[in-house]
């Protein structure tokens, strides 16, 4: 059986309470999967790619963020595919130099682009940030705030239906990866 990061919205919503007004959601104790098939079944499509991003840990986030702009074919220009690449590195060895090394490439790309995100999602993964010498607290849902602007930002690459197909195909994957996780 899986041991979901958060079992309920109630509990996900406890743990970052800013993403009940980012998502316009109310907690409730619904069990967190089926709240998430129920967003991606009805008309709230935006919400469910959110809530995802919140319901996963930072790197899976990451991971499943990068997937998901993958299958679009994007990143198209080298500091995209340069912004995805420390992302994804991050994501398969999260050590600090690589935390470091996305932030560094995610605070110098255009924030217009999904693969930007990506990098300051991993980046933002830590603790906390170096800022003019000192080292300045990253609050706990940065990423999922940075991965969540990505997979949406990527959809906005679409046509009106691929983006709606694009956004509960993402949303259906980053389901399976919660459901996924602490599996033996």
């Amino acid at each position: 059986m899986p041991r979901l990061r958060f079992e309920t919205t109630r509990d996900l919503f406890d743990a970052f309470p800013g993403a009940k007004q980012a998502l316009l959601l109310e907690p409730n104790d619904v069990p967190s999967l089926h709240f998430l098939q129920e967003l991606i079944e009805g008309s709230a499509v935006e919400k469910a790619v959110g809530f995802c991003a919140y319901l996963l840990p930072r790197r899976e986030a990451v991971w499943w963020g990068c997937a998901g702009i993958k299958t679009l074919g994007v990143p198209g220009t080298p500091a995209e595919q340069a912004a995805l690449e420390v992302a994804e590195q991050w994501v398969k060895d999260p050590e600090e130099e690589h935390r470091l090394s996305a932030l560094r490439v995610g605070q110098a790309s255009d924030p217009e682009k999904a693969a930007t995100w990506l990098a300051l999602g991993a980046g933002w993964a830590g603790g906390s940030m170096p800022l003019e010498g000192k080292s300045v607290a990253l609050p706990p849902d940065q990423t999922a705030k940075a991965v969540r602007a990505a997979v949406l930002i990527a959809g906005a690459y679409c046509q009106p239906k691929c983006r709606i197909d694009f956004l509960k195909q993402c949303a259906r994957d980053g389901a399976r990866l919660a459901a996924s996780e602490g599996k033996d």
